[in-house]
C-alpha cells in the first residue's frame, strides 16, 4: 500500500486536483472483514442518503444484537423481517442472493485477496442485484484496492464537473472525459475519488 508522500507527489501532477489536495485531509485506506457483509451494507445503500444509508444499516446490525452478521445467518433472516429494518423487497431479495452467492462459491477475503480489480467486479455481478458500482465500493472501502475510479458515482461526476469544468449535458463525452482525466492518475485512483467525493461533501 502507497504511503501519503508516494501517491500524493504522483496525483499533484494534476495541477487542477492538486488544490484539493492540499486542502483536504487525507483519507486513509482501511481493509475490512466480512465480504458478504459489505456487500450487503453497498446494496442498502443504493439510491439512498447517507444518512437514511447508516439507519438502515443500524437496524439490520441490531437484528444480530450489533454483532456482524455471518453469511449463513443472513441467509436465515425471513424476508418480513428484512422489510421491517425498511428494506424494499427488491434489496431484501438481493440482500439473501448475496448471502447465498457467497456460500455456494466460497467468496470470502481470503480468495478475493487473489484476484485482480476486474476479475472480482466480472465475479460478484453474476449475483442478482450487485452491479459495477457495488463491487467498486467493495474494492475500495473492504479490499483496500487502491487503483479504482467509480465513474458511475454521481458524486464523482459531480465533483469532476466543478472541478474540471466539465459539461455533464452529453453523458457519452462527460464520461469520456472522465475517463481520459483519471486515467493519469493510476495507479492511485482510489485516493483520488476519495479526495474528490470530500471535496464535494466540503470537508
Amino acid at each position: 500500500m502507497a504511503t501519503d508522500s508516494v501517491y500524493y507527489a504522483h496525483l499533484s501532477r494534476d495541477k487542477k486536483l492538486l488544490p484539493l489536495l492540499q486542502s483536504i485531509t487525507p483519507r486513509p485506506l482501511r481493509k475490512r472483514k466480512n465480504i458478504c457483509l459489505r456487500l450487503c451494507a453497498s446494496i442498502m445503500s443504493q439510491q439512498l442518503s447517507t444518512k437514511v444509508a447508516d439507519v438502515i444499516f443500524k437496524r439490520f446490525l441490531e437484528l444480530y444484537e450489533g454483532e456482524e452478521p455471518t453469511a449463513e445467518q443472513i441467509l436465515d433472516t425471513p424476508a418480513e423481517t428484512l422489510r421491517g429494518i425498511g428494506l424494499s423487497n427488491a434489496k431484501v431479495s438481493y440482500v439473501h442472493n448475496v448471502a447465498r452467492f457467497v456460500l455456494e462459491h466460497n467468496a470470502d477475503d481470503r480468495k478475493l485477496s487473489k484476484m485482480n480489480n476486474e476479475d472480482i467486479i466480472a465475479f460478484l455481478m453474476r449475483i442478482k442485484g450487485v452491479g459495477r458500482w457495488t463491487v467498486e465500493m467493495l474494492l475500495m472501502f473492504t479490499l483496500g484496492r487502491e487503483d479504482v475510479f467509480a465513474a458511475d458515482d454521481l458524486g464523482i461526476q459531480q465533483a469532476m464537473a466543478k472541478v474540471y469544468e466539465l459539461d455533464m449535458t452529453d453523458k457519452k463525452v462527460f464520461k469520456e472525459q472522465m475517463m481520459q482525466i483519471s486515467a493519469k492518475w493510476a495507479p492511485y485512483r482510489t485516493y483520488a475519488c476519495f479526495y474528490l467525493w470530500d471535496y464535494k461533501d466540503g470537508k
